[in-house]
């Protein structure tokens, strides 16, 4: 969701279309939703959330802003990166979760649907036409599943 924030007020501030302003609304409201189920269930399972979580947002925002200064499609790219790794993250807890809680693998299904929409929609906004694409999508890619991994343990 931070990351939408920070594309989106770097393209408000730039007076971007409002097809893409629309777009980015869309995908922080359905991050919203995922994150709120996030939220009840770690009060619901008595889980401790990540101590990194307010570094995660700030991280998220200022990667949103800064391939948003980039350009469209830099933040498309941006999106399509987190999103195939979002992906793959949901993909392997639904497979883990699936036998013995299986109305949360069908939640996680749900929000792995939304992401792909997310990164369907970033590559036909031309995600793959940013300058250094391939650079940019592995780098972010990279930080993206090393931020999963840290959460997982801090």
């Amino acid at each position: 969701m931070a990351i939408y924030q920070g594309q989106r007020a770097v393209f408000a501030a730039l007076d971007k279309p409002p097809a893409l302003a629309a777009q980015l609304e869309e995908m922080a409201a359905h991050e919203a939703v995922h994150l709120a189920a996030f939220d009840r269930l770690l009060t619901e399972k008595a889980v401790r959330p990540t101590v990194l979580t307010p570094l995660w947002r700030l991280a998220g925002f200022v990667l949103g802003a800064g391939t948003a200064l980039l350009g469209e499609t830099a933040a498309h790219a941006c999106t399509e990166a987190v999103e195939s790794v979002i992906e793959q993250h949901y993909a392997d807890q639904i497979e883990e979760l699936r036998p013995r809680e299986p109305d949360l693998a069908d939640a996680l299904s749900t929000y792995r649907d939304d992401e792909l929409s997310h990164r369907d929609q970033a590559i036909a906004g031309g995600a793959r036409e940013a300058p250094g694409y391939v650079l940019l999508s592995a780098v972010i890619g990279a930080g993206c599943r090393a931020a999963i991994r840290l959460a997982e343990k801090v």
